[in-house]
C-alpha cells in the first residue's frame, strides 16, 4: 500500500464516522494540516467538519463574530472542525501505519533525514520544503478525490466544500481551498481572500 492509498482510506473512514445527527447540517468538511512538533518530516491531517448549528450558536452569543468568521474562520471551529474526527499521516501514536509508509516513501525520494545526519542548513531546509509541499499537494488531491469519487455526496447527501488550513501557514488557506474544490462550492469562502477572486 502506498502512503496516498492509506490517506485515501483513512479519509473515507473519517467521513463514515461523522455523527449521524448533524449530517444534514454539515456545511463543510475540514482538513487541518499540521505536523508533530512543527517538523515537516512528520506531517499529518486532522479530518473533521462544521455545522450550521454551530454557526448559529456563535452568532447568538452576546459578542458574536462576524458572519464570515463564524462560518469559515478556523479560530471559531468546534473540536469536530479543528481537532477533527480522525488523524492520518505521519503521526506515530494516532496513525502508526501512516508514519511507516510516509517515512519509507520519503526515504525512497531522497528527502528523509535523521537529526544526526551530516546535512547543511540549506540542505535540510530544501528537504523540509519539499516534504511540506508534497504533503500539501497530497491533501489537495485527497479533497478533490472525495469530490470526484462521490465520497462526500454519498455521506452527506450533497456536495460541500473541503476547507484546508495550516495554522502555521495561514496565508495558504485560500489557495489550498481554491485548488481543492469546484469553484461554486467555495465562492463564499473566497470572498475574503486578500488576493481576490481568481478563476480556477
Amino acid at each position: 500500500m502506498t502512503f496516498r492509498e492509506h490517506m485515501t482510506q483513512r479519509a473515507v473512514r473519517a467521513l463514515a464516522e461523522f455523527r449521524e445527527e448533524p449530517a444534514s447540517g454539515i456545511y463543510a468538511v475540514t482538513f487541518r494540516i499540521d505536523s508533530v512538533d512543527q517538523d515537516p518530516r512528520f506531517p499529518y491531517l486532522a479530518i473533521g467538519y462544521n455545522t450550521d448549528a454551530e454557526v448559529s450558536r456563535l452568532l447568538a452569543t452576546p459578542s458574536p463574530p462576524e458572519p464570515w468568521d463564524a462560518r469559515w474562520n478556523y479560530a471559531y471551529f468546534p473540536s469536530s472542525g479543528l481537532e477533527g474526527i480522525r488523524v492520518c499521516g505521519h503521526h506515530r501514536q494516532l496513525d502508526p501505519l501512516g508514519a511507516e509508509l510516509h517515512r519509507r516513501e520519503a526515504r525512497a525520494q531522497g528527502l528523509w533525514y535523521e537529526d544526526g545526519d551530516a546535512l547543511t542548513g540549506p540542505e535540510r531546509e530544501a528537504r523540509d520544503e519539499r516534504l511540506d509541499e508534497g504533503f500539501h499537494e497530497l491533501c489537495v488531491d485527497l479533497a478533490r478525490q472525495l469530490h470526484t469519487g462521490g465520497g462526500i455526496t454519498a455521506r452527506l447527501g450533497r456536495p460541500v466544500p473541503v476547507i484546508l488550513y495550516d495554522m502555521f501557514q495561514p496565508d495558504e488557506m485560500f489557495a489550498l481551498t481554491r485548488a481543492a474544490n469546484p469553484a461554486e462550492l467555495v465562492a463564499e469562502f473566497l470572498s475574503q481572500d486578500p488576493e481576490g477572486q481568481v478563476s480556477l
